[in-house]
């Protein structure tokens, strides 16, 4: 059982500590928050988060358990006490436990959990965390807010497509990469993960087989393997991905679909060049294999622009395009939006109605009048600035801290530096250790299970002086 609570006992309060502790157990039991059978969270799971020694556990836990409350079980650690212990009147419940287990959504990957929940620890360091500091929001964002519309513009439901005004701004936005599209064509999401989610949903079957690079960012997901979908990684080399790997997969038909990130790629970092882009459009043309081109990362050029996206290669209506504003204006937002052919949108529309009938309306709005006021191109101009500076001090950093130890590229964009060890050790150690010591992590089995070498670093969330920190203390966490 994960234990996540923004609740803290307090101290000072002329209130034993343990007391405080065993009254929100017993409230949490009291309450079905915690139901007959359930698992309680380890000792020392709940000593970490509270900030306690394990032994005002363990005093707690006495408490509950003498009140009948709690017991412990052989293999299970310790549970809520059956219903009976207490009220011979109340029926058997369910087993939630079996439940939780047995859903159709696998469970995120342990670490990522661990990542998901330690990133609002306070005073933790982020060195992994793919999105922008709130230091790089745009300024503009309280005089869009301003601008509000009357309450009926914006607050009812929108059209399953989302806000023609924010589709029509996208179209125009997409036409300077040379993507030519009517806002009939266009869907707005809630992020690019939900575009994900709706194409695993609502265009693919059982037993599909999703083709993407090794590493990638779509291997730390579940998507489509909670779908019943199996993936396939295809090697990465300078130029992007393998032409020679995809070709063999799709040429026997070992593929439904292809996923690529060619633009500042997650996690490393790789921008896929033109040939390499003409390569990979005409292989999926020759084999109908659809593409899935995430273009999160496009507009965070540093040194120059991408090439096109592969959507501007595209007159067969082969390539599905994701963009997101999630890493340029605002992860808050949660606005992205997919590019496709009509009927592919209407059902992906439909498949997306049923899941949350739309995107916050406010959101579309907001993002449709940053693009319309030209406010939108400044803001990047803002944060290419800032990434640039941040960029040249993780690698002075790294310079200076892990030199001889592991080696680096220079991203020309993105928010990534992918780091690889000089020899063999054990990310899953550096991992907890570097966590024991307040800095957080990505490791490079969340993009290719097999990877015991790489980190993800990301010199976009944390301050220059965590990253000074940061980068301190992982250089001390090696063994």
């Amino acid at each position: 059982m994960k234990f996540e609570t923004n609740w803290r006992p307090v101290r000072n309060n002329g209130m034993p500590l343990y007391r405080q502790i065993a009254d929100y157990v017993r409230a949490k039991i009291e309450s079905g928050e915690w139901p007959p059978g359930s698992r309680i969270p380890t000792e020392r799971a709940i000593a970490q988060v509270f900030g306690v020694n394990r032994s005002t556990i363990v005093q707690a836990f006495a408490e509950l358990t003498a009140d009948g409350l709690i017991e412990g079980k052989s293999g299970s650690g310790t549970i809520v006490s059956a219903a009976a212990a207490w009220d011979n009147e109340v029926p058997k419940l369910p087993d939630w436990e079996a439940y939780v287990k047995t859903g159709v959504h696998r469970p995120n990957q342990r670490t990522i959990q661990d990542i998901n929940h330690a990133e609002f620890i306070p005073d933790i360091i982020r060195l992994g965390t793919g999105e922008p500091s709130p230091d790089l929001y745009p300024k503009a964002m309280n005089r869009i807010l301003r601008q509000l519309p009357p309450q009926t513009d914006i607050f009812g439901y929108p059209e399953p497509r989302g806000l023609y005004p924010l589709r029509e701004e996208i179209s125009k936005h997409m036409a300077g990469y040379g993507v030519n599209v009517s806002p009939d064509s266009v869907l707005i999401v809630s992020g690019a993960l939900q575009a994900l989610q709706l194409i695993a949903l609502g265009l693919l079957k059982n037993g599909s087989s999703v083709l993407t690079e090794s590493p990638s960012y779509l291997q730390s997901l579940q998507v489509f393997q909670s779908a019943g979908m199996s993936m396939i990684g295809l090697p990465l080399n300078e130029e992007g991905m393998d032409a020679r790997a995809l070709e063999h997969y799709a040429g026997s038909g070992k593929g439904t679909l292809l996923y690529t990130i060619p633009s500042f790629h997650n996690p490393t970092g790789t921008v896929m060049s033109l040939n390499r882009r003409q390569d990979v459009y005409q292989l999926c043309v020759k084999y109908k294999l659809p593409i899935m081109e995430d273009d999160a990362y496009r507009d965070l050029w540093l040194d120059e622009p991408s090439p096109p996206p592969l959507k501007s290669l595209d007159q067969n209506g082969l390539v599905l395009y994701i963009g997101s504003m999630s890493k340029t204006l605002s992860p808050g937002l949660r606005i992205g939006w997919v590019i496709g052919p009509e009927q592919v949108i209407h059902r992906l529309a439909d498949v997306k109605m049923q899941s949350d009938y739309g995107a916050s309306t406010l959101s579309q709005w907001t993002v449709a009048q940053f693009l319309r006021q030209g406010l939108y191109g400044e803001h990047l101009d803002h944060v290419r600035k800032e990434l640039r500076a941040r960029r040249a001090y993780m690698l002075q950093l790294l310079d200076y801290y892990l030199k001889g130890v592991a080696e680096w590229v220079e991203p020309a964009g993105g928010f990534y530096i992918w780091l690889r060890f000089k020899r063999d050790l054990s990310i899953h150690a550096l991992f907890d250790a570097a966590l024991k010591d307040g800095v957080l992590l990505n490791p490079g089995y969340l993009y290719d299970k097999t990877d015991q070498n790489h980190l993800r670093l990301s010199y976009s969330y944390a301050s220059f002086e965590q990253m000074k920190i940061g980068i301190g203390r992982l250089a001390h966490s090696i063994p």
